[in-house]
């Protein structure tokens, strides 16, 4: 245990230099607040995903068109899923119900201003649909079935100036493609202004709208859970015999709710991962930066250690008092680095949620705010092992000779 001497000493020490124990602490600390923001954003991402596994949306798998090279596409131009692909998707095993959902941009316009958004049209019979965007209703109601020149609308039609300066309202009327649409209902905020913009129509009124249209975007299932996999192939295998494919050539792809979140999930990760390393590198620069500040203490305290030793400091002494001034470097940039990082994190998530992405919010844990101060102080005591063996190791007649 360092003596309370020795720590009186350490102190007094670093005061006299506070010029050199600053520039000190502002290097650890910049790093530290750089790992605490990058691991709270992501410890919030993974939350995120975290609910969306375990939503009502986990029983549904998606179908969608596979363009070439293997890539999935919502809306192939190519490639048609129609209701002859419903039809095959509820005959497999495992497979409850199905339906399709259109997709378009279209065009809504508020006393000549316009704005350009996305448009889906789905079968409000099937409520299960709905379940799959992990969303409700905020205000009003959702479609049913029959309604025509109706529509729900995304949350941020609900706040002034967010997409047209008038906000819309339950039986306002908003001009999309040319036409009048009474609201019927306003969805509860996504965190994503694409998804918070869209409008939601029936499949009716959408081939009333876009009548061209061959094409349904998607086909969503819901299914067993249980056998997830073994359901895939099922739907897998009635769509190739339907559609006349050899098994490696479709032209569909079906994914179930567990992939999209299993590959957001290994993306995120990887990109994680890259920024802590890159953040890491940061702390190791000043993890030398604070040996490179002990060893110069040392040398400069080469007659004081002398003189410390004479008056009979043990080297054990000599090495607490050392090794105390970098480990205290260490937690108090730490402590600064971490009340630095909660306060970025907090006013970046302030930031994204008003500007729509109220998804990416910063998670802030416990273990967090201490672990990184324990890092910080870990940090700062390893770089000033050496240093402070190296003060230890005093000759003290070679330094009272030093002039």
């Amino acid at each position: 245990m360092i003596s309370i001497e020795s720590v009186r000493y350490s102190l007094r020490n670093l005061k006299q230099n506070k010029g050199r124990s600053i520039l000190t602490i502002s290097s650890i600390m910049v790093g530290i607040a750089t790992i605490f923001i990058f691991i709270s954003f992501g410890y919030g991402l993974y939350n995120y995903t975290n609910e969306l596994t375990t939503s009502s949306s986990a029983d549904k798998v998606f179908i969608l068109p596979q363009a070439a090279g293997g890539i999935a596409t919502i809306g192939g131009d190519d490639i048609i899923l129609n209701d002859t692909d419903v039809n095959e998707i509820e005959k497999a095993a495992g497979v409850y119900e199905a339906s399709g959902l259109y997709y378009n941009a279209a065009v809504a316009k508020q006393n000549g201003d316009q704005r350009y958004t996305f448009i889906i049209g789905y079968d409000p019979k099937k409520d299960f649909i709905m379940s799959a965007f992990n969303i409700d209703v905020d205000e009003g109601r959702l479609l049913r079935p029959g309604d025509m020149r109706k529509v729900v609308l995304g949350y941020n039609y609900k706040i002034p100036n967010k997409i047209f300066p008038k906000t819309y309202g339950i039986n306002d009327n908003i001009e999309i493609n040319g036409i009048d649409l009474k609201v019927i209902g306003i969805m509860e905020e996504i965190g994503n202004p694409q998804d918070d913009s869209q409008f939601y129509i029936s499949n009716d009124q959408f081939e009333e709208m876009f009548p061209d249209t061959e094409s349904y975007g998607q086909i969503i299932a819901r299914v067993n859970i249980k056998d997830i996999e073994k359901v895939n192939e099922n739907i897998e295998r009635n769509l190739r015999k339907s559609r006349g494919l050899e098994e490696g050539k479709e032209d569909f792809y079906v994914q179930s709710f567990d992939d999209l979140i299993e590959s957001f999930s290994s993306a995120l990760n990887i990109i994680i991962g890259f920024i802590i390393l890159i953040a890491l590198i940061s702390v190791l620069v000043s993890t030398i930066n604070t040996a490179n500040t002990m060893i110069t203490s040392v040398l400069e305290r080469y007659k004081e250690i002398g003189v410390l030793k004479a008056m009979g400091a043990k080297n054990y002494s000599i090495f607490e008092i050392f090794l105390f001034e970098s480990a205290f470097l260490g937690l108090v940039a730490g402590a600064l680095g971490v009340a630095l990082g909660w306060a970025i994190s907090s006013l970046g998530g302030f930031i994204l949620k008003n500007l729509g992405y109220g998804f990416l919010q910063p998670y802030f844990s416990i273990y967090l705010f201490t672990g990184l101060i324990l890092f910080a102080g870990a940090t700062g005591a390893i770089s000033g092992v050496f240093p402070a063996v190296k003060a230890s190791k005093t000759n003290p007649v070679d330094a009272l000779r030093k002039e």
